[in-house]
């Protein structure tokens, strides 16, 4: 099934390509998501036409994360955890644990779009990658500490 892409996807392409994806990829996700149009002759010529207001409208957006991205570069999130005897926790820090700090200083971020690159699995600071826009990625910091 031929796509084209509303929107950057990290593994597929940029926006405004042709892509071929899998049927049930394309009718179940991409297309319900409005990540994509069917690449019919109608889309192809109808997407040509709006690329300059598409365009303007990814470009607001990106302007938008920047924004938030600029607020949260000097952010530090605290979190405690019980630790065993060696310093190293039980279990591990989430995404959904940083997603959750994050909304509590006031920044709405899906747990997806947070990379922990590989797991927070030890006690003090640890830089977190978090995926605003395609192009805008802002990184806080998480400072694991001992829990009383």
């Amino acid at each position: 099934m031929k796509v084209i892409l509303l929107s950057d996807q990290r593994h597929l392409g940029k926006r405004g390509e042709l892509v071929e994806v899998k049927p049930g990829y394309g009718r179940n996700y991409l297309l319900p998501q409005g990540l994509a149009l069917e690449a019919t002759h109608a889309n192809v010529i109808s997407f040509e036409q709006q690329r300059t207001k598409i365009d303007a409208r990814h470009a607001q957006e990106r302007a938008a994360a920047e924004g938030v991205a600029a607020k949260m570069g000097d952010l530090r999130l605290e979190i405690s955890k019980r630790v065993g005897e060696t310093d190293t926790l039980y279990g591990s820090v989430t995404a959904s644990e940083v997603a959750e700090l994050l909304e509590r200083k006031g920044f709405a971020t899906d747990r997806r779009r947070i990379d922990l690159e590989g797991g927070i699995k030890t006690l003090g600071d640890h830089k977190v990658r978090i995926e605003l826009h395609p192009e805008v990625i802002a990184e806080v910091t998480v400072t694991v500490v001992r829990e009383d």
